[in-house]
């Protein structure tokens, strides 16, 4: 039996070749039935540059404005969950609060899917000197760092505030925050880059590591993934 991390209510984990393989490294099932149906899995309908919400083979308003900026060099994002209120709650405890156990629950939500997407760097968006030092963890790389191999290539700049606490139209005007780290060993160009987030929302921010990496590496193939849109 096992405690859910959510409802505190004890269940019997589900059992499966992919979790006895591919899972070695990671705790067991933590969330019961009734809590992981509270997540919205994206449908097979939606936006093919970023799973937003869009009719099939189209692009959401999000991506058709990044196309007026960037053209045709958008950045391809995979996503799992529609954002709902189940995971406004955990995202409030996890990063707000800073409730790092919860750090399993969204793993638990995402390993199966990540562990399908091969790249060569896995680079996670970084957090906030400030930010880790009130929360005593970086909450990003908290996420992934027992899925796959973290390669911390970028730095975010000191002062930036965090993207959650600004409005949309905000978040859409901020300044660029990720610069690459100095003294980075082995060559990025001509390798696959793959970006992770917790939420996707407007895009600004993946957007603006992926701007960052190509500076530095222009021939680097990078896309992201992303618990959340």
């Amino acid at each position: 039996m096992k405690k859910c991390l959510l409802c505190g209510q004890d269940f019997i984990p589900a059992t499966s070749f992919l979790r006895i393989f591919s899972f070695k490294k990671f705790h067991e099932q933590c969330l019961c039935q009734h809590c992981l149906a509270k997540f919205a899995p994206i449908s097979r309908e939606h936006c093919e540059i970023c799973y937003g919400k869009a009719a099939a083979n189209e692009l959401c308003l999000d991506c058709l404005e990044w196309q007026k900026i960037y053209g045709h060099n958008l950045l391809h994002n995979h996503a799992i969950y529609r954002y709902n209120d189940a995971f406004h709650e955990i995202m409030v405890s996890y990063k707000r609060y800073g409730d790092y156990v919860l750090r399993e629950v969204l793993q638990e939500l995402c390993f199966e899917q990540l562990k399908k997407i091969k790249a060569d760097f896995y680079v996670p968006i970084p957090t906030s000197l400030e930010h880790i030092a009130k929360r005593q963890f970086d909450t990003v790389a908290a996420i992934y760092s027992q899925l796959v191999p973290l390669s911390f290539l970028l730095a975010k700049k000191e002062g930036q505030g965090a993207q959650g606490e600004r409005t949309r139209s905000e978040r859409l005007k901020s300044k660029q925050s990720f610069f690459v780290k100095e003294g980075i060993k082995g060559d990025v160009s001509n390798h696959s880059v793959l970006l992770l987030d917790d939420i996707y929302t407007t895009g600004r921010t993946l957007y603006y590591a992926r701007d960052a990496l190509q500076i530095a590496f222009p021939q680097a193939k990078i896309s992201s993934f992303t618990i959340c849109r």
